[in-house]
């Protein structure tokens, strides 16, 4: 058993803060043990982590008091996009949140949210979610500026080199909050749509099925092609504290157990105040071992040693493997490369597989000990299957939560403390624009060779800029690419500035960041396009005020909120309506995976991976489809109507299917 320190105390200096997760009230009271500095969670509503416990308001009142008695910030992440009919539900939430629990801040990624926050007279800061995508260094002054932002949370991807130059932008009253440990998804974040488009989940929405973990079959290999170890930058992560623009370290982690919390939360407090000890980094790495994790991974944080988090020869279920099914179906046991200590639960296989199951242990179980199983019949393929520890509770920690439940139960009889501000509902509600436009069709192709005179755009590349006719480019409408990386942002200012000297004044932004990519930007026809995730009308308002003439929405929403969000819009709509969309972009591939050559899921859906520019695009072996829907569309008032046009792959022929998505769900 891994013996706990004891917290100590950190050193006199400006420090970055060590933010923990918490999905419910034991992982929340583990982090206050452990020593963080801020806890982030979740309500039972509108947050990125919808398949945990979360909390309610009335939970957090007293939790918050807690934390705060303790000298802990607390954080509430609403950062899900919001849907049409969600707006008011937020809103009544933000009252009772600012009255009666007074967070610290909020964590969001809809640009909804911060006028609702204004509204309801919100008084804590706003942090903008790694989901908000925000990649760019030109982008972070205007945020500050133009929306009210305090931190951002940067994309896990971005190297220490890639950070500074994000820190090096950073203006007098925002910072940025790095992510230290914790799951990796394969999508960069706010731009995977897997989960949505396969099964009407959706990621931005928080409740994501996870698809990347999943075993895919490619030329005969059938391997986790896209499940990702775990992010651990253990003894690295004292680089970051040289940059002072790094206020917050954070540990993904809102799914997990009080062990996991309390063991991360404590090694990174270690790593940060005595990572020049020897000894004590020694300690620090051992209770990460012990937390219950995946392997570990540097990912892209050394730029010259970057590592693919992506090894499809090692274990990638969640947990720590603690060994293999042994004796077969008729006497399955389990020898335990470590002990075993009552209540520990156990999961047989990984969470995709069907039969996979949980098994609590009653007794102890000394390490290379032996502990029967009784699986039940119908666990087929469980010979041989990983075992992973996935929660623990030692005695001490248990000691430690049950003295802060003693606390906690006093605070209960507490009276909250209230806010006096009266929020103004309802809100104002969005004017409809006058403007009544010509029903336009814009055709987006790839391939220079493609364009034609006429309404047509194009992604904007050097190949596209130097190979089409003057008196084309000026029609073209440029389409950017969905993520901007540091490395990418003086090559697209030049290749937007080319556009322009060469008569261009339409284009389409796939990030609302990539607005400050544009010098003098109201002379130009800007719109924010499908990536931007775009799906209310609060939002679509605070697009306006930044320079925006037009939205694409986001291409997830189902057919109720596509003919409700034009009725009261400020500005005008399109829709992606037919095209190659993909379900998922990212900046790493397996080694060991083709490019343009068909996969299979499990249930037999096809696709391919193609890279674009900087990253790779998994195109799904079927289009994006809604032009029977186009009159309907037409008449609630969308008037630009786009068709993603990709080249097909010579090994690819495309299935005859529906390519809905959507349309006919309500969007989970």
């Amino acid at each position: 058993m891994m013996q706990i320190q004891k917290c100590t105390k950190p050193l006199q200096r400006s420090v970055p803060l060590i933010l923990a997760p918490a999905g419910n009230k034991a992982s929340f009271l583990a982090a206050l043990a452990a020593g963080a500095d801020a806890v982030y969670c979740g309500l039972k509503n509108f947050s990125a982590r919808m398949e945990t416990k979360n909390f309610t308001v009335e939970e957090l009142i007293p939790l918050k008091q807690l934390a705060h008695d303790m000298g802990v910030k607390v954080y509430v992440a609403l950062n899900s996009i919001l849907k049409p009919d969600d707006i008011n539900k937020v809103r009544e939430i933000l009252v009772e949140l600012n009255r009666f629990v007074r967070p610290d801040a909020l964590i969001i990624q809809d640009l909804s949210l911060v006028e609702l926050a204004r509204q309801t007279g919100f008084s804590g800061e706003l942090h903008l979610s790694t989901l908000a995508n925000i990649s760019l260094p030109a982008a972070l002054k205007s945020i500050r500026k133009n929306l009210g932002i305090n931190r951002v949370v940067i994309p896990r991807e971005l190297s220490i080199d890639e950070i500074k130059t994000m820190a090096s932008a950073c203006p007098h009253g925002l910072s940025l909050e790095v992510f230290v440990h914790g799951a990796l998804c394969y999508g960069v974040s706010g731009r995977c749509y897997w989960s949505s488009y396969f099964g009407g989940k959706s990621g931005l929405r928080g409740r994501c099925v996870q698809p990347c973990r999943r075993l895919y079959t490619q030329k005969g290999q059938k391997r986790r092609f896209f499940s990702c170890q775990d992010l651990s930058l253990d003894v690295l992560a004292k680089v970051l504290l040289s940059v002072p623009e790094v206020s917050t370290w954070k540990i993904e982690g809102r799914k997990k157990g009080p062990h996991y919390v309390f063991y991360t939360t404590r090694a990174y407090r270690i790593l940060r105040d005595h990572g020049t000890d020897p000894k004590m980094k020694k300690i620090a790495l051992g209770l990460l071992e012990y937390a219950l994790g995946r392997t570990g991974t540097h990912y892209n944080f050394l730029s010259q040693r970057p590592q693919n988090p992506i090894n499809i020869d090692g274990q990638s279920g969640s947990g720590l493997l603690v060994g293999k099914i042994q004796g077969g179906k008729q006497k399955p046991y389990l020898n335990p490369r470590i002990e075993l200590l009552p209540k520990d639960l156990l999961r047989i296989g990984y969470e995709d597989e069907s039969w996979h199951t949980i098994h609590r242990v009653t007794k102890y179980v000394p390490k290379r000990g032996r502990l029967y199983l009784k699986l039940p019949s119908k666990k087929k393929g469980a010979g041989m299957a990983p075992v992973f520890l996935t929660n623990r509770l030692e005695k001490a920690l248990g000691e430690m939560l049950s003295k802060l439940e003693k606390k906690l139960a006093c605070q209960q009889k507490r009276q909250p403390a209230t806010s006096t501000f009266i929020a103004k509902l309802p809100a104002k509600k969005s004017k409809i624009s006058e403007k009544k436009g010509k029903i336009l069709e814009l055709h987006v192709h790839r391939k220079p060779n493609s364009l034609k005179q006429g309404l047509t755009g194009a992604w904007l590349s050097a190949e596209a800029q130097k190979e089409l006719q003057k008196s084309i480019k000026q029609k073209i409408w440029w389409w950017l690419p969905p993520v901007t990386w540091p490395e990418d942002e003086t090559k697209q200012k030049e290749l937007i500035e080319l556009a322009r000297k060469n008569g261009s004044r339409n284009f389409v932004l796939n990030s609302p960041w990539q607005i400050n990519l544009f010098s003098n930007p109201k002379k130009l026809n800007l719109w924010a396009g499908p990536f931007c995730n775009i799906a209310n009308n609060p939002a679509i308002n605070i697009l306006s005020s930044l320079g925006f003439a037009g939205v694409f929405v986001s291409p997830e929403l189902g057919r109720k909120d596509y003919l409700l969000l034009p009725k009261h819009s400020p500005l005008p709509l399109g829709i992606v309506i037919e095209g190659y969309w993909p379900v998922s972009v990212s900046r790493i591939l397996c080694k060991d995976f083709k490019t343009e050559i068909i996969f299979s899921s499990p249930k037999g859906e096809d696709a391919w991976v193609k890279k674009q520019e900087s990253d790779f695009w998994i195109y799904p072996n079927w289009k994006l489809d809604i032009k029977s829907k186009k009159d309907e569309l037409q008449k609630a008032g969308y008037s630009l109507f786009a068709y993603l046009h990709e080249p097909l792959p010579a090994n690819v022929k495309l299935k005859k299917r529906p390519g809905l998505w959507n349309w006919n769900l309500d969007l989970l």
